[in-house]
């Protein structure tokens, strides 16, 4: 009965949220339609200066670049674009374009937005400028980038970073209504309930043919109540809605390359010097560091079953980061050879002695524990299910959940379980250069370290051409992934609740990066009215 009572008074609350919101149910054209594609948008400015929207969705403002389906990168605010050397870059800009306040998009505006940035650095951790050393206008439609050193994930940064008016930016102002060339505008924004877009009348493409969208800040529960009850267009959940029904409304999946992994420490229990506070702090873990029980559990567990006893079913197993994007590892293995994963153990001294089913070395146990954050249940049902697995290794995974401070120290000691997503191949840097370790707050947190996997990404980060950064980003991962750091699992599917009114054009949506970025809104442009 009580859990009865809360799920009406989510719904009622829902409704009325919308209510005052919208003023509508949201379902008639003239009116538009409502969203909730999670929280996230509300978290941080929408400034790009600040960061905002550095995946790159191109509906208020816009970058120079913007990814296609087919995750290559084609023409937003530039028509074309060459590396001229390995150190210097020409973009020729669209002509024509305005602003929504009705003033010229020129080259200005592109060099006020990366010289602003460039400044301004600690503003904006998402775009790393920092091998940027100039950049210049050639007349009003051409901009000279220079670099200081070579950089081939140079243009990942071009299509991260979106534009801003160099007349008309305010640094407070835009982080809630900002101006850009992009088909919608910010025409209200209410903190921590509502952001509503109206179509920018002086937009250069074709103008959307859904001319307002309202997103909406709601937690997962609320969101899909209001759903059933009639009041929002799109929402987005977690895969355990997958089976619930609404009416006039289709459960739709999306591909991504948002992928969920555990990371392990690599080496053994140890003490050093934390070098962002010089605090001495613990880390490595005396039954991770092991690569044979690394690799007894990448090779034994059965992603299959993980999928199905965690997400429905609904996943693609994953042994890699991602495996579709160019410059990602296509090398993978089969797993479920548990026979073989014993072998590997037993080979290595991890033997049942006591009859409890667990493995031992040397008086240690086989076992280690891995952490979700607080409140996702999704990664602590994944965590679970990955236990259940290595269980039948002799390995005895335990599944808990602490905040992400908690897992700040955490992570040095026990495994976590991650969800990484994005374009550019510098989160390759992240998993795996030795040079990453304690000093980023969520990077290679396992320790990981190999001389040969460090210079292939510094000579992919140095290549004086996209093809040779490729070649070396992948060989920099098959030689990692042969040392499983990471227990990689599932390249998971985004799941959304859609109007049997809309339709948000499938055709052009991107591989969803990593869920925190809202990520169906990429292509809102192009969504519309079913006939």
């Amino acid at each position: 009965m009580k859990r009865y009572k809360k799920l009406i008074c989510i719904m009622l609350c829902a409704v009325m949220m919308i209510g005052a919101f919208t003023g509508c149910s949201g379902k008639d054209e003239k009116n538009g339609i409502v969203v909730s594609a999670g929280t996230t948008l509300f978290d941080d400015s929408l400034d790009p200066i600040k960061g905002g929207m550095y995946y790159g969705y191109p509906f208020v403002n816009e970058a120079l670049l913007k990814a296609a389906p087919d995750s290559e990168y084609v023409g937003c605010l530039a028509t074309d674009w060459e590396m001229v050397d390995a150190t210097t870059y020409k973009f020729t800009l669209r002509e024509g374009v305005k602003f929504s306040n009705g003033t010229d998009f020129t080259a200005e505006d592109v060099v006020f937005t990366y010289e602003t940035v460039m400044n301004n650095q600690a503003l904006n951790q998402n775009v790393d400028l920092s091998s940027l050393e100039s950049v210049t206008a050639n007349g009003d439609y051409e901009v000279i980038f220079k670099l200081n050193k070579p950089y081939s994930p140079f243009f990942d940064a071009t299509a991260m970073l979106q534009i801003v008016p160099s007349d008309s930016y305010d640094a407070t102002l835009f982080d809630t209504m900002p101006i850009g060339t992009g088909a919608y505008k910010v025409v209200q924004y209410d903190t921590n309930q509502q952001i509503i877009l109206e179509a920018n009348e002086n937009y250069w493409g074709e103008a959307p043919d859904i001319e307002r969208v309202t997103l909406v800040y709601m937690d997962e529960s609320a969101a899909f109540a209001a759903a059933k009850s009639g009041n929002l267009d799109i929402v987005m959940v977690s895969v355990s809605y997958a089976d619930e029904k609404i009416e006039g409304m289709k459960y739709v999946e999306f591909d991504t390359m948002d992928v969920r992994n555990i990371s392990m420490p690599t080496g053994p229990v140890r003490t050093v010097t934390n070098p962002r506070n010089g605090e001495e702090i613990t880390v490595g873990n005396d039954v991770t560091s092991d690569i044979n029980v690394r690799k007894a559990l990448a090779i034994g567990i059965d992603r299959e079953t993980v999928i199905k006893n965690c997400f429905n079913g609904v996943g693609r197993p994953t042994v890699n980061y991602t495996e579709n994007l160019v410059w990602t590892s296509k090398n993978g293995y089969e797993d479920n050879r548990k026979e073989e994963a014993k072998q590997i153990l037993t080979d290595a001294g991890w033997t049942d002695t006591d009859g409890d089913g667990i493995r031992e070395k040397n008086g240690v146990k086989c076992a280690f524990d891995v952490y979700a954050t607080s409140g996702d249940d999704d990664r602590y049902r994944l965590v679970s299910a990955v236990a259940v697995e290595a269980k039948e290794l002799g390995i005895e995974i335990t599944a808990k959940t602490a905040t992400w401070g908690e897992i700040e120290v955490l992570q040095y000691t026990q495994g976590v379980i991650w969800g990484w997503g994005q374009f550019s191949p510098t989160v390759i840097r992240s998993l795996y250069h030795s040079d990453t370790f304690l000093v980023g707050t969520y990077d290679n947190v396992g320790g990981y370290d190999n001389p040969q996997v460090d210079a292939l990404i510094d000579a992919a980060i140095t290549a004086e051409s996209r093809e040779e950064a490729t070649q070396n980003w992948i060989k920099a991962q098959d030689i990692a992934n042969a040392d499983y750091p990471y227990l990689y699992t599932v390249n998971i599917r985004h799941g959304f609740f859609i109007s049997d009114k809309v339709d948000v054009s499938m055709d052009t949506q991107i591989p969803h990066p990593h869920g925190h970025g809202a990520p169906i809104i990429n292509n809102m442009a192009d969504w519309s009215w079913k006939q």
